[in-house]
């Protein structure tokens, strides 16, 4: 039987395009491609040019078994869980570095195959802790299910390694280095998709292990906390700092009034921890579920969304008008501007001002909410529900206490609000679909975009291309900022003006736009980033997936929940003018000023008693 190649239309990629953060795909533009005929296990199959066998054996239906790989790193080949026999081999090479060539024959489950996949699999076993239960990924595990597809009950052989101490010094993130597989997934994608470059490979033998440099703690390296580490760890070797127990504990607790708040991505991702199929949004089953925990009120963080545009959106265009510091670049994303405060200071006066959409209503909740429902701020416990494990590190930063004490006081991933449902005994999957509270629970459509790379830039853009022009526009979707390329760039009409935009996402991307910026190569006049590859659906707290079409199928439903919200543009949502009429005054006033905004410092000046030495890119 035959496996044809499915056909692909060519793609014409902008100038300015990076290397997509994600791993190579075969090229999809209009230069001829070589396609090659190879057998795999008696099937022929196509494939082209630059494809692995394990490409090919996928699209055949062979579902070679792997470890090192990861659809968001590509590959690696260090594990070679993936073996195979090709004829005329003298080896067993690992089918996930193995380029394809015409005439090929592979076969992918004869016994050399399985005796050589177990032995490695039993190795790694030989030195991984068996305290299965203490583990976050247990039950969850890849290697665990490794083990049990391939057979393996025993362990047949025994292997000491160095012990480690747990490394918990991050705010957001926690190392187990006994657990370590040496995949090198977490390396990968540290070094190469967010070019950040914490984490690395020392020693050699059974002292080798994965660590910051000089065996440091993460609080003391550069890391920016997002997390992508934890969400590509195959095992529970890198997982964020668990913090939901402590909620169910302020639930529980009759002194405190315990709000919660949900990121935009969460209800698009986390349905996928109890079986609903990807792509499928969950906003009312999450509100229900929320009602159900416990929690005294169940807000939108999109409603802070839509507050995010109407700052922001203000910003650029007295920036425009004023002829100040251009590009603005948004800052709701906690690991870009932890990369900025690290790598790139000198572009910290192009960072907009303005809070992220967490820390935006922690602050309102905590004074406007508060005053309302008759509640001290201090008797206030906020909570929020995030994609991303670099919120725990913003919602704990200093400054972030413009209501007078901590604003966010715990926020927590998709990951961790899945466990404490499971842990309620709460049947999601079957929850009737409820409603956020108001008015903190009043958004729309331009704040449900926010989770998808690009979210922000065209939420900013229906708001501002209607305020500049003083009339409605007949324009709501901007299509060219859409996309999961590391790099967009285009240019659109805002009140008769030319406004040159771009959007990048995943920091490696942010690096090489912004050092164009830097050398005079590329002129913004408004720049989106994410720290994420694909934005907030792809956060490090959300659910695990080697599924490659992830990013797009949470994307599609954020963006289908967006074309059936009755109001999708950001300044004509009335609970934000509300708060404007009854309390802010208006966007950019003082008081929003106090509580909406921030400033942001060069790491060094932020942490001068650390002592680590963080260079600039």
């Amino acid at each position: 039987m035959n496996v044809a190649l499915p056909q692909r239309e060519p793609q014409k990629q902008p100038e300015t395009q990076a290397p997509p953060s994600r791993p190579a795909v075969p090229p999809t533009d209009t230069a001829p491609v070589k396609v090659f005929r190879l057998t795999i296990d008696g099937r022929e199959v196509e494939a082209r040019e630059g494809e692995t066998v394990l490409d090919a054996a996928r699209r055949a239906g062979r579902d070679i078994p792997t470890l090192c790989y990861h659809p968001a790193v590509g590959r690696i080949g260090s594990c070679r869980v993936c073996v195979v026999e090709i004829e005329g081999a003298r080896t067993l090479p690992a089918s996930c570095v193995t380029p394809v060539a015409d005439g090929m024959v592979v076969h992918t489950n004869t016994p050399a195959v399985r005796e050589a996949r177990r032995t490695v699999l039993e190795l790694l076993l030989a030195a991984h802790p068996h305290d299965c239960l203490k583990c976050e990924r247990n039950g969850r595990c890849e290697l665990q299910d490794l083990a049990m597809r391939l057979g393996i009950r025993n362990a047949r052989f025994r292997r000491e390694k160095v012990h480690s101490e747990p490394d918990a010094s991050s705010a957001a993130l926690v190392r187990e280095p006994d657990k370590c597989v040496l995949c090198g997934r977490c390396v990968k994608v540290c070094n190469e998709v967010q070019a950040v470059g914490v984490l690395g490979f020392a020693y050699r033998g059974t002292r080798s292990c994965v660590t910051p440099m000089f065996e440091h703690g993460l609080a003391e390296s550069k890391c920016v906390s997002c997390g992508q580490c934890a969400k590509v760890c195959p095992v529970g070797a890198i997982s964020e700092k668990e913090e939901w127990e402590r909620v169910l504990d302020a639930i529980a607790d009759s002194d405190l009034h315990v709000v919660v708040q949900v990121a935009p991505a969460v209800r698009a991702a986390i349905g996928e921890e109890f079986g609903i199929p990807a792509g499928t949004a969950v906003t009312g089953k999450l509100a229900t579920a929320l009602h159900r925990l416990g929690f005294d009120a169940v807000f939108d963080t999109q409603f802070a969304a839509d507050l995010t545009i109407m700052e922001e959106g203000h910003e650029l265009l007295e920036r425009i008008k004023s002829r100040g510091k251009l590009p603005l670049i948004t800052s709701c994303s906690p690991g870009w501007v932890g990369f900025c405060e690290t790598f790139l200071p000198d572009l910290l006066g192009n960072v907009s001002s303005c809070k992220s959409p967490q820390q935006m209503m922690g602050a309102v909740i905590k004074t406007y909410y508060a005053r309302k429902a008759g509640v001290s701020p201090e008797k206030t416990f906020s909570v929020s529900v995030m994609p991303c494990t670099a919120k725990k590190y913003e919602a704990a930063r200093p400054e972030m206490n413009a209501s007078g004490v901590r604003d966010v006081d715990v926020a927590i991933t998709t990951r961790e609000l899945a466990r404490m449902i499971k842990a309620a005994g709460i049947d999601f999957a079957n929850l009737p679909d409820g409603e956020f509270d108001a008015p903190l629970g009043i958004s729309t459509g331009a704040g449900t975009i926010f989770g998808a790379t690009g979210g922000v830039m065209e939420a900013a853009l229906r708001t501002v291309s209607e305020v500049a022009a003083k009339k409605p526009a007949g324009k709501v979707e901007f299509a060219e900022v859409r996309g999961l390329e590391g790099i967009r760039e285009a240019t659109v009409d805002v009140g008769g003006q030319g406004v040159r935009i771009a959007v990048a996402s995943g920091l490696a991307n942010a690096a090489r736009l912004l050092q164009r910026i830097r050398e005079g190569k590329a002129s913004y006049h408004f720049v989106e980033i994410m720290a994420c590859p694909g934005g907030c659906v792809e956060g490090g707290g959300q659910p695990r997936s080697c599924d490659p079409e992830i990013a797009a199928k949470r994307a599609a439903a954020l963006y289908a929940e967006d074309r059936h919200m009755k109001v999708r543009k950001s300044h004509e949502n009335l609970a934000v003018r509300r708060l404007y009429d009854e309390f802010l005054g208006k966007p950019g006033s003082e008081v929003a000023h106090r509580l909406l905004h921030t400033t942001y410092r060069s790491a060094e000046e932020a942490a001068p008693a650390t002592g680590a030495r963080k260079e600039a890119i």
